[in-house]
């Protein structure tokens, strides 16, 4: 299974344009055992986007609170998402990392409240350019995954790790396939052959598909492409016939 997952960030502007993005995916993703689309929109649209693309692809959450309810304003919860019909969360981006000041810690609890709640985190892990330049690439994802995979076995638990690395988000400046599946292989084996390894980092129609076919990724975490459905239905349709 490719899981292709669309990350909307805090786009789009209005409901009427989310109406059309959604719509542009229904005429084009064909629903496949051999690949899963997950729409992860911001969480008042996730009810229209469940409604709109119904079986056609999943729903996940951008983020969770470790938390399950209480006084935590402007957090949304684990089995809150759920009971919209959330199947997925997104959880460690490095936007949340950087601008909100998540940790591996935080993003531990949290991975520990998605999986409490019946929801499948997409932890995510990358290095920063400073890091890469220095050489510790390596050093970085293994604390990430480490520390914000704690007590978790990796092995038996429903979970998914999406190796972004930072430098690449948003800047048209992918990593190589090579050197992403270098990075994939040192993921497996420190953590479990199994669980499903997701690429992120300026992905678009015209590169998707290497990291899947030569870098041994199984599917994508997409950002500002995402909110093009024919370039996101692309990647679907390429993920299918792999």
């Amino acid at each position: 299974m490719n899981y292709i997952v669309a990350n909307w960030k805090c786009n789009p502007d209005s409901v009427k344009e989310a109406k059309k993005i959604l719509i542009g995916y229904k005429k084009g993703i064909k629903k496949s055992k051999k690949a899963q689309a997950v729409i992860c929109s911001p969480a008042h649209l996730l009810g229209l986007a469940k409604d709109t693309l119904k079986s056609l692809a999943a729903v996940g959450g951008q983020n969770c609170s470790w938390e399950n309810c209480g006084a935590f304003t402007g957090e949304i919860s684990a089995p809150q998402l759920a009971d919209m019909g959330c199947g997925y969360v997104i959880v460690g981006h490095s936007e949340r990392r950087k601008f909100f000041g998540e940790t591996n810690e935080s993003v531990n609890k949290r991975v520990k409240a998605a999986l409490a709640a019946g929801l499948t985190p997409i932890v995510c892990v990358g290095e920063t350019r400073e890091e890469r330049i220095e050489g510790k690439i390596t050093d970085v994802v293994e604390l990430q995954i480490k520390e914000g995979l704690k007590d978790v076995d990796l092995c038996t638990t429903k979970i998914i790790i999406a190796y972004e690395p930072v430098w690449a988000i948003g800047t048209g400046q992918a990593c190589s396939p090579q050197e992403a599946g270098v990075v994939s292989q040192f993921i497996r084996n420190i953590a479990c052959d199994k669980i499903p390894l997701l690429y992120g980092g300026s992905v678009n129609a015209a590169n998707g598909m290497s990291y899947l076919a030569e870098a041994g990724f199984n599917g994508l975490l997409i950002g500002g492409v995402s909110l093009q459905p024919v370039e996101f239905n692309k990647l679907v349709a390429n993920a299918i016939a792999l």
